[in-house]
């Protein structure tokens, strides 16, 4: 009798999908690539655009239908964390995949000293749009990263890294639903790797 069920819920359902009731969110849209090679070309620029130790580069930001999707890659060294702040977004949630290097990174909703960032700051202009910093996390959560591992960080909630071993390296997807962040394509991460802005 519970089998019978199941198989008339499936039924139900594939006949309703098939009906038109779902439909994607992104019509006419297209995949994004961006090969090994010029992710390689990003890290490699990265002493050369380091700001306190952090070399944060937008590669790719596509619109996907209902959210914007960003490709970052990161560099820090061991430098930046001490006395480095409390990153918090308002809006933009991010995922971290560790490709080289470790760290100490701390994450919690209780962020100190929480001061928002001026509206004019490149990383509100151009990567994870308006949030904050702060001095510390109240009751955090620490991850002692290393390659292969991945962390999911929710708009709102704050992330610090309180140690790097030497240098970190990382891929960064951001997820941006209210498409605050401006989109890049290929054409324009060509222009900056060749200098340009």
């Amino acid at each position: 009798m519970t089998r019978r069920i199941a198989v008339h819920a499936w039924i139900m359902l594939s006949a309703a999908l098939l009906q038109g009731q779902t439909k994607p969110s992104c019509q006419q849209c297209s995949a994004t690539y961006i090969g090994a090679d010029e992710i390689q070309a990003y890290f490699q620029r990265a002493p050369a655009v380091m700001r306190n130790s952090v070399a944060d580069q937008q590669v790719r930001a596509v619109d996907v239908g209902k959210s914007d999707v960003a490709i970052g890659v990161v560099y820090r060294n061991g430098v930046q964390a001490e006395g480095s702040a409390v990153a918090e977004h308002d809006l933009v949630s991010e995922v971290y995949y560790i490709l080289e290097g470790t760290a100490t990174l701390v994450t919690g909703s209780d962020i100190l000293g929480l001061k928002p960032r001026p509206a004019d700051d490149r990383a509100v202009k151009l990567l994870n749009g308006p949030g904050g910093n702060g001095s510390s996390i109240r009751n955090g959560v620490t991850y002692h990263l290393k390659p292969g591992d991945v962390v999911i960080i929710p708009a709102g909630v704050g992330h610090w890294f309180t140690k790097v071993d030497d240098h970190i390296r990382y891929v960064m997807v951001r997820v941006d639903p209210d498409k605050i962040t401006p989109l890049k394509d290929e054409a324009a991460a060509k222009v900056e790797l060749r200098g340009g802005q």
